[in-house]
């Protein structure tokens, strides 16, 4: 299902992900880092891929529609684990 959020929220949650985050995403799902940064918002298509997210023009950076959540729910997991 698809999801709209704010350019700005996608790159809060990225920062506020533990150390190591971005890479346990790859690993878990097998995919290159570089897709998984470009996921939240990262342009390193030279070894990375595109991931289903559309960037739209609006305040705040923008908006994001997501096509695939998978990767934004395990990073907000992570981040809820975090602060427990």
């Amino acid at each position: 299902m698809t999801r709209i959020i704010k350019f700005t929220e996608l790159r809060q949650i990225k920062d506020n992900l533990p150390d190591g985050s971005i890479h346990q995403i790859a690993e878990k799902l097998q995919l290159p880092v570089e897709t998984v940064w470009n996921y939240f918002g990262g342009y390193s298509y030279e070894k990375g891929q595109s991931c289903g997210i559309h960037i739209e023009p609006g305040p705040d950076g923008g908006y994001v529609s997501i096509d695939d959540t998978t990767i934004l729910d395990m990073a907000i997991e992570m981040m809820e684990s975090k602060e427990v």
